[in-house]
C-alpha cells in the first residue's frame, strides 16, 4: 500500500467515525465518583502490581487481590509507613468457585466488588489520610456503604496505617 493510498484510507476511517487517533474523546463521561470521598477506580489499575492475594471466610468467601500503584509497591518493598501520599491501592474481589478442572482447586466466580484507598495526608486527614472508594459493576455503591470503610480500618488496622493487606514478596 503507497502512502497515498494509506491517507486515503485514514481519511475514509476518519469520515466514518471508526478511527480513534491519540486523542481522547472529549464526549466521555468522568469516571463515577464515590459518595464522601471523591474517589474513583484508577486508569489502567489492572497492569498494576500484585500486593497480595487474600481469602475472605464466610459470609463473604471471596477470593481477593489487592494491586498496588508503583508509589505503593515502593512502600511496600521500603518497609515505610505511614505510607506516603499518592498510594492508591485497589482491591478485586470475586466469589469463590470449585474448579471445574480440579476439583481441589478454588477459582474466581462472580465479581463482586472492586474498593480502592488513596492516600493523601491534607484531604482527607479526617479520615486519617485514606479515602474509600467501593465499586460494584463500575458504579459506586451508596454513601452508607462509604461510611463504614474509616471505622473498620481505624479499628482493626491502625496499627498499619489503616491497611489491612501485608506485601507478599
Amino acid at each position: 500500500m503507497n502512502t497515498l493510498h494509506a491517507l486515503a484510507c485514514m481519511g475514509a476511517l476518519l469520515a466514518a467515525g471508526t478511527f480513534v487517533a491519540a486523542h481522547p474523546d472529549t464526549r466521555k463521561a468522568l469516571p463515577a465518583a464515590s459518595p464522601i470521598y471523591g474517589v474513583t477506580l484508577p486508569e489502567g489499575y489492572r497492569q498494576w502490581e500484585l500486593i497480595a492475594p487474600a481469602l475472605e471466610a464466610a459470609p463473604l468467601d471471596e477470593i481477593r487481590a489487592v494491586l498496588g500503584n508503583k508509589t505503593a509497591v515502593d512502600a511496600y518493598r521500603r518497609g515505610a509507613q505511614p505510607f506516603p501520599d499518592g498510594t492508591v491501592l485497589v482491591k478485586l474481589a470475586w466469589k469463590q468457585q470449585a474448579s471445574a478442572e480440579f476439583a481441589a482447586a478454588t477459582v474466581p466466580g462472580a465479581p463482586t466488588t472492586v474498593q480502592v484507598m488513596v492516600k493523601d495526608s491534607k484531604k482527607y486527614a479526617a479520615t486519617g489520610g485514606w479515602g474509600y472508594g467501593r465499586f460494584v459493576d463500575g458504579k459506586p455503591v451508596d454513601e452508607a456503604q462509604h461510611r463504614t470503610c474509616f471505622a473498620c480500618h481505624e479499628a482493626r488496622a491502625k496499627a498499619h496505617d489503616d491497611v489491612f493487606t501485608r506485601y507478599a514478596p
